[in-house]
């Protein structure tokens, strides 16, 4: 069940996005946190052992939602937009990355 349960917008263009080497679909015009939430129930573990994080201010001040480009950069999923083919990890990449198989 996911956290987010969409109601309204459901005609926008679908936009398929690789989240942690799955396949996910999402919406054109999503943020990567309604990306995730919306095919999920967490953004990401916290760093520091206390659990599942799922975003807290959604607007880019509490930096509870940090998730990484496949380049290795962090961006926060409450204020990034999803573009189609995009791949972001919910966890800090080993690098050089391989892609599952």
């Amino acid at each position: 069940m996911p956290q987010f349960v969409r109601l309204k917008e459901k005609s926008r263009p679908p936009v398929t996005i690789t989240v942690d080497g799955a396949t996910v679909e999402a919406l054109e015009g999503d943020t990567l946190l309604t990306a995730l939430l919306t095919n999920g129930r967490r953004v990401r573990e916290s760093e520091f052992g206390d659990g599942a994080r799922a975003g807290f201010c959604v607007i880019g001040a509490c930096q509870d939602c940090w998730v990484w480009m496949d380049g290795g950069e962090r961006t926060r999923a409450c204020t990034t937009y999803i573009v189609e083919g995009m791949t972001i990890f919910t966890h800090n990449p080993e690098w050089p990355w391989t892609p599952p198989a």
